[in-house]
């Protein structure tokens, strides 16, 4: 291949599910594409995520029974995000979701028959699908237009400003040592990720998240390229202050880059004086910001046999069976013996599952007023049955979840609040839709749904 300068309607930066959602809308409406991924394989943190996406209203709720709705997906995203995220934005993702979900299952992508409940949801609404099969599905799509052509092992380096007008026209690049031009007529879709993998950003916002408390774990490219360079062009972000890990990490777990969540099932999270410290419902975030303050900034998630069999091994989160069968679950007849092995006073276990034993009963938890298994959600249930079970926790930051400032078309917009012609974003890169915490689904939901709108909007310029 001859790196001389390219040129193409359309630029994405990034070969996850929001670059390609994005090449192959625009491809699907008519329009051309380079899609520029630095590393060799495509995928990055959305191959390697949970596979869970959030959507509502799809036949797959209706077949389990569920009943869904806008109104309620709405409700919802605005009260796990506290109201600091932005209502235009959820608006965007609510509107277009399920056309997104009909428009992932055109393309390829299977979903799972089995859905659940999870962080920030009222009701059964995380669709589950391999992730890395989803991006493919993606990708072969994409790639069966003939109008996509991708360019992995092709680091974007700088955006191109047009010296006319202003308009962003394209990016510099380089591949092989050399570096040249990629120009788009109808501009430039940032869907780079966020920066996981850069620890100078992680802790410029987030400090509390260090190498000593937690665990990073997200595509090898998430460096925060694409941030930068929109921030080079004068752009603006939010969110940031939001950094947070997610509960439930296995903090010596090599094998799984997810987390297990039992306290969705019944569970109860307590630290290492064997005392609970947080309301078990809230969303994963938060449980990770309230883990990483604790002695050691690691806890254990306490349950009984019953939690245990309720688990759900076709959602990886959920899945507590796999995690037994890896040696990660600690098991004992009792929760004497139990405290014993995880180095905990048993009296300070007891006290803690007998006096949580009576909230249940008696229908209110003075300490931390959890009401409900996750979010709204879910009757509580004692912890009684033996054998009992120890999930070791810590606090794992997956993404980023904030970014660039984009309106409700994927524009993004400068520190004045103005918006930077022919620049757009999707997926991890973008800030504002989650807010101060998150709902399971709602990153792979929005990568999907915001690379759609992005390239839509660019392409009708």
């Amino acid at each position: 291949m001859s790196n001389s300068d390219l040129n193409t309607p359309l630029v994405v930066v990034g070969a996850g599910m929001a670059g390609f959602a994005a090449a192959l809308q625009a491809a699907q409406d008519g329009h051309d594409v380079v899609l520029l991924e630095k590393l060799s394989e495509t995928g990055g943190s959305s191959a390697m995520s949970g596979g869970c996406l959030a959507f509502a209203g799809t036949d797959l709720q209706r077949a389990n029974g569920v009943e869904d709705s806008d109104a309620l997906l709405f409700k919802d995203l605005r009260e796990v995000g506290q109201f600091e995220n932005d209502e235009s934005l959820v608006r965007a993702y609510v509107d277009n979701q399920l056309d997104t979900y009909e428009w992932m299952k055109a393309a390829g992508v299977r979903f799972g028959p089995h859905i659940e409940t999870s962080s920030g949801q009222s009701v059964p609404r995380v669709h589950n699908v391999d992730p890395a099969d989803a991006v493919r599905a993606l990708a072969a799509s994409a790639k069966g237009t003939g109008r996509v052509r991708l360019l992995t092992d092709t680091r974007a380096l700088r955006l191109v400003r047009d010296p006319q007008d202003g308009r962003i026209a394209g990016v510099t690049a380089q591949r092989e040592g050399e570096t040249f031009k990629v120009l788009g007529s109808r501009g430039v879709v940032l869907a780079s990720g966020g920066f996981v993998q850069n620890a100078g950003l992680i802790h410029r916002y987030a400090p509390q998240y260090n190498e000593e408390t937690a665990v990073f774990i997200g595509g090898a490219g998430n460096t925060g390229d694409g941030l930068k360079m929109a921030q080079l062009m004068g752009a603006d972000c939010r969110d940031m202050i939001y950094i947070k890990g997610t509960y439930g990490k296995h903090p010596t777990d090599e094998t799984n880059h997810h987390s297990l969540l039992a306290v969705y099932k019944g569970a109860i999270a307590v630290n290492q004086d064997g005392k609970r410290y947080v309301d078990e419902s809230i969303s994963y975030k938060l449980l990770g910001d309230a883990c990483i303050r604790q002695p050691y900034g690691a806890t254990f998630q306490i349950f009984d046999q019953p939690i245990f069999d309720s688990g759900d091994n076709q959602t990886r989160i959920l899945d507590i069976e796999r995690r037994h069968e890896e040696g990660l679950v600690i098991q004992a007849d009792t929760l004497e013996e139990l405290a014993a092995q995880i180095e905990m006073p048993a009296s300070a276990l007891i006290d803690t599952v007998q006096a949580y034993n009576g909230y249940v009963e008696a229908g209110r938890d003075p300490d931390f007023g959890r009401e409900h298994l996750v979010h709204q959600h879910g009757r509580l249930v004692k912890i009684e049955t033996a054998p009992f079970y120890a999930y070791p926790s810590t606090a794992a930051v997956y993404g980023t979840y904030c970014g660039l400032c984009v309106d409700a078309a994927m524009r993004v917009q400068d520190v004045y609040g103005e918006t930077l012609p022919g620049l757009y974003a999707a997926g991890e890169v973008v800030g504002g839709l989650h807010g101060a915490a998150y709902m399971t689904g709602s990153a792979l939901g929005k990568a999907a749904i915001f690379g759609r709108i992005a390239a839509r909007t660019a392409v009708a310029v």
